[in-house]
């Protein structure tokens, strides 16, 4: 005999039917398309791409590439994946089908690319004019690699014996906005002082102009520590705090340090953290570096079975970075460089988001694509700052699709307007429906 708790949890048996009609899938992913008309991004790229444009009665260049942006973010990795936009026009319109879109990308030039980036910069513009500026400017910069499955042009072996790309990217950190990315062959290194001035002077141009002078931090591993790089960062006037490799004379310097000079580090909520300590090298020879150059150790005890290297003496790990921050609390500077370890969130979620591979064969079209990917961050970053609040504007793309955008409605036609009716047992019902309700009161602002 079944006991009672075995037959409660038996599934209900569903008869399935294919003759349903007046039903929306993705409709929280209106609220994206949408956005791109309020921050004006739909026209800019429609102007940044109209000498591609080889018709009048054919797709607009910037329509298509608007709607490559909201596949993008609505969790699309391939061109094909705009039929998921396509197969509803009358929610998201009249989407290109997917051999024009592929066209569109491929003849896009160096010039049509500078114009979308331009067109990326007066969306930020106005978004943070309606409430998305941060608090403050911490760029982060970070190279990953991109596998490649097939022969594509400049794709190549990389130092982990993969084959692909290996962009380099940069991410604003507390809106984890996208400003800028390059592709770059995979067997390029991440220390490549001309990338990383290249990407950095990219994202310098992304931010809006402010009346008042603005603090720039950028944060680098230690692919970051090279003289060129920081000497560039000097010349723009930006701070820089970046890791340092532990050559010898960096460890002959912290060995030396006395015990009293250990500062217990803290968490990035300012806890104290349990195992950790900090001090600054001060004996460390930094004059080949810019005046004001400071060397900064994190030492800690690893997690239970870690395992050691020869080198770790007396069972700590150590980490080194160098900076020209001028505040007197080293602590707080060491937890300010650790929070550079967000930037590999932004680029899994990027790799969510489309960067997972480049569809193209040539090496132009798939920076295309990168450029798109970016657009697609960016425009997930300013729908959770300006259209959400509470824990859902820290979502990443995964739950944000699985809550708000991929949603289904009712599509009702009452006279001549179009209705989505939400359903109104779903728990995220009411957040997405106040997301629409900001976003309209955005395009009247």
């Amino acid at each position: 005999m079944k006991s009672t708790s075995s037959r409660s949890k038996r599934l209900p048996k569903l008869e399935i039917s294919a003759d349903g009609g007046g039903v929306a899938n993705h409709v929280g992913t209106v609220a994206l398309r949408e956005l791109t008309d309020v921050l004006g991004l739909t026209t800019a790229l429609s102007n940044a791409l109209a000498s591609s444009r080889k018709r009048s009665s054919a797709h607009d260049p910037g329509g298509v590439a608007r709607d490559l942006v909201v596949m993008l973010a609505d969790g699309g990795d391939c061109v094909s994946d705009l039929g998921a936009l396509r197969d509803q026009p009358e929610v998201f319109g009249a989407v290109a089908s997917t051999s024009t879109a592929w066209r569109i990308v491929d003849s896009i030039t160096e010039k049509d690319l500078d114009g979308m980036r331009e067109a990326r910069r007066q969306a930020r513009e106005r978004a943070w004019r309606r409430g998305a500026a941060p608090s403050e400017i911490v760029l982060d910069i970070d190279a990953t690699l991109v596998l490649a499955h097939s022969e594509k042009e400049q794709a190549a072996s990389n130092y982990k014996r993969g084959f692909g790309f290996h962009p380099m990217l940069c991410y604003l950190d507390e809106s984890e906005e996208a400003l800028s990315g390059i592709l770059r062959r995979g067997n390029a290194t991440a220390n490549d002082s001309a990338d990383n001035i290249e990407v950095l002077e990219m994202a310098l141009k992304q931010l809006p102009k402010s009346k008042k002078p603005q603090r720039i931090l950028v944060r680098a591993d230690s692919s970051g520590a090279t003289h060129a790089f920081i000497a560039r960062l000097r010349e723009l006037e930006v701070e820089f705090s970046v890791g340092m490799d532990l050559y010898d004379s960096v460890k002959e310097a912290i060995l030396n340090t006395p015990e009293t000079a250990w500062l217990p580090a803290i968490t990035q909520e300012g806890d104290e953290r349990e195992g950790a300590w900090v001090c600054e090298l001060s004996e460390l020879d930094l004059s080949s570096w810019p005046s004001g150059t400071r060397a900064i150790c994190r030492r800690e005890r690893p997690h239970p079975g870690a395992q050691l290297k020869f080198t770790d003496h007396q069972g700590f790990r150590f980490q080194v970075f160098i900076t020209d921050q001028s505040d007197a609390d080293i602590v707080e500077l060491e937890a300010r460089h650790r929070g550079h370890a967000r930037v590999e969130n932004r680029i899994r979620c990027a790799k969510d988001t489309g960067l997972r591979n480049f569809p193209f064969h040539d090496f132009h079209a798939n920076q295309v694509w990168l450029e798109l990917v970016l657009a697609a961050q960016d425009l997930i970053a300013f729908f959770q700052r300006l259209c959400l609040h509470g824990d859902a504007r820290g979502w990443e793309p995964k739950r944000l699709r699985y809550r708000l955008l991929h949603t289904a409605a009712r599509l009702v036609h009452t006279g001549r307007r179009v209705v989505l009716k939400l359903q109104r047992n779903w728990h995220w019902t009411l957040m997405l429906y106040d997301a629409f309700r900001r976003l309209r009161k955005l395009a009247v602002a």
